[in-house]
């Protein structure tokens, strides 16, 4: 394989590796703050066991997610030297902030949660917990910024082949940064509610800690359920932001080959990669109504490009009608769950109970899918309109060493991964009961139950 080549899929790897962990952390920091405040407002042992168990899980994949975020940034210098030098004006100052407010401030509360329950009052402990929802938001909202300026690039002047800020918000703000941070802040959201709800619906299987998990169920099934109803309304946002701005990503995303009015949306299908247009169900119209609330409204086609500015258009299709496909699937799953749980029959169905503790895959899986769609989408642009991706690869990087680092990263990532299943698995089997008489010095084990 070339250097581009391979810069890609070593790029993909360690972005789609980074991206098991940052969903989880942005939702079970959620968790967490949720369980702080009932532990505060309650003061009861089992709703501190909770916090605890909760707090555990969380700071294990914030770590991993630490760990796996660095080679990122490494990987800009190293691979995409060009890319690098076109941006650095304009991402110095996001990844900056991401450093010195968001990561600092989310880090350190962190260790007060860690370390100091005994050395700060209640109130600044649970302080602490918000502190770190905040700085973990942040983290992303500053990093979703420099890839939406990617996307949708504003607040700038080309000088001397590099993008020169003239305008930070323009450039912070630009036309994808928010619905994209709301796209992204509620897919996580949902991320976390499904992984509380298979944490519960394990213990409940297993009939173990039954009143925490009762307690948990309850709440993950319902963040589930809201957030993975409003995924469809920011999701239409962000649709047509990326209409306007973006056509041609619209038009891969739907198998659009012509520019049109009254144009169909895809429900199932393929692409004719000869003509770019979908084959499969449609539904004529409405792809114009939800762009612009008008079957007249004209979307733009791929034929507004050369082909040879098209995105990979098979890649493009499927892995968005896969995120669409699997949304549909969680807000399925939760209505039924939370019905089931409202009305006190969700421990009889065995059958649905035992189908819980895979829940988490099916977020994780439209976001892994969702950012896909969204990347390849984008191609061959790196930053649209301004840099190809076949332009911003590093030129004296040699395609051996690129695949070594491959190879290294491979190995590593999989020791890595490892290691944190264990620690999650052992802080899931122990319970919150275990955590508590780890932390009291062999005190005899309090259940949460």
């Amino acid at each position: 394989m070339d250097v581009l080549t391979l810069s890609r899929i070593q790029f993909a790897v360690t972005i789609a590796y980074h991206f098991l962990f940052v969903p989880l952390s942005l939702g079970l920091v959620l968790m967490l703050v949720i369980a702080q405040r009932r532990a505060y407002r309650s003061g009861t042992q089992e709703d501190d066991l909770a916090a605890r168990f909760w707090l555990r899980l969380f700071s294990a994949t914030f770590a991993i997610g630490v760990a796996t975020g660095i080679t990122m940034e490494f990987a800009f210098g190293a691979n995409w030297a060009a890319y690098s030098r076109f941006v650095g004006d304009i991402f110095g100052a996001p990844l900056a902030a991401e450093g010195l407010f968001a990561f600092f401030l989310e880090s350190t509360f962190i260790g007060v949660l860690l370390f100091g329950r005994e050395r700060v009052s209640r109130r600044a402990y649970y302080v602490s917990a918000w502190m770190v929802f905040i700085g973990a938001h942040l983290s992303a909202l500053w990093i979703i910024i420099a890839n939406s300026w990617q996307q949708t690039p504003a607040g700038y002047i080309v000088q001397d082949g590099r993008a020169v800020l003239t305008d930070f918000f323009a450039a912070a703000f630009n036309p994808s940064t928010l619905p994209r941070f709301f796209h992204t802040v509620a897919s996580t959201w949902a991320m976390g509610g499904f992984m509380v709800v298979a944490v519960a619906a394990y213990y409940l299987i297993r009939h173990e800690h039954v009143a925490f998990a009762r307690q948990a169920l309850r709440t993950g099934l319902t963040i589930a359920l809201i957030m993975s109803f409003a995924m469809p309304l920011i999701g239409h946002w962000h649709a047509v932001q990326v209409a306007e701005t973006q056509p041609v990503k619209i038009a891969a995303f739907e198998g659009l080959s012509a520019t049109q009015t009254d144009a169909p949306m895809s429900i199932v299908g393929y692409i004719d990669t000869a003509t770019g247009e979908s084959k499969g169900i449609k539904i004529p119209g409405l792809l114009s109504l939800l762009v612009g609330f008008n079957t007249n409204t004209t979307v733009v086609g791929l034929d507004s490009v050369p082909r040879t500015d098209w995105p990979p258009l098979q890649a493009t299709f499927q892995t968005y009608h896969l995120m669409v496909a699997l949304g549909m699937l969680m807000i399925l799953i939760a209505l039924v769950g939370l019905y089931l749980e409202r009305t006190g029959r969700i421990e009889g169905v065995r059958w649905f109970l035992k189908l819980l503790p895979f829940a988490p895959v099916l977020p994780m899986l439209a976001i892994q899918s969702g950012w896909a769609a969204a990347e390849i989408g984008r191609q061959p642009w790196i930053v649209t309109g301004e840099l190809r991706t076949a332009d911003a690869v590093s030129a004296v990087v040699p395609a051996g060493q690129v695949a070594a680092t491959l190879a290294v990263f491979v190995i590593l990532y999989t020791v890595l991964y490892i290691g944190w299943a264990r620690v999650m698995f052992k802080t899931l089997r122990r319970g919150p009961v275990e955590i508590q008489a780890s932390a009291s010095d062999g005190a005899e084990p309090t259940s949460a139950a």
